[in-house]
């Protein structure tokens, strides 16, 4: 079953892995307490959509996030933190953006957000979706379909805060 608004996410374990720090592993559960968080899932980093529009949209609007309150924008994928970490650094994200793994897709599946890509030999991935959270409560959700991008982007999210 897919998370849907007035939802609140499960807990599970993401990670983090910052230049010049120790990796992490956080709950998610103590991440969203008491935060207004804009997250968005992609697919895969260095993938070309992901890459070329996704995650670029969210890092301009960056600012305009914080100054409409949001404390933190979160990007998830089912990568490694380690990969994560690169692509972050790649496209100069400079914590702007907390890029998050969900290396083992439990995150994904427990918000009903898999996508089977082994037919593709890309095994389990997120889905390509947005989110506002407040406390940890879903207070707007958008879901991609069939590769696209028209619904998760940065500026469709902004919209409605």
């Amino acid at each position: 079953m897919t998370i849907k608004v007035g939802d609140t996410v499960p807990n599970a374990t993401l990670a983090e892995f910052v230049t010049g720090q120790t990796p992490q592993s956080h709950q998610v559960e103590d991440l969203v307490q008491n935060k207004r968080i804009v997250l968005f899932s992609v697919p895969g980093a260095f993938t070309p959509t992901c890459t070329e529009r996704h995650l670029p949209g969210y890092l301009e609007l960056a600012d305009a996030f914080k100054a409409k309150g949001i404390d933190e924008i979160w990007c998830v994928a089912v990568n490694d933190m380690f990969v994560m970490e690169a692509w972050g650094r790649d496209r100069q994200v400079n914590g702007a953006i907390r890029m998050m793994a969900d290396g083992s897709a439990d995150w994904m599946k427990k918000l009903g957000l898999v996508l089977d890509l082994s037919a593709k030999g890309l095994g389990l991935r997120a889905q390509r979706f947005s989110a506002y959270l407040d406390n940890g409560e879903v207070k707007a959700l958008y879901i991609d379909e069939g590769g696209a991008l028209d619904k998760s982007d940065a500026q469709t999210l902004f919209n409605q805060l």
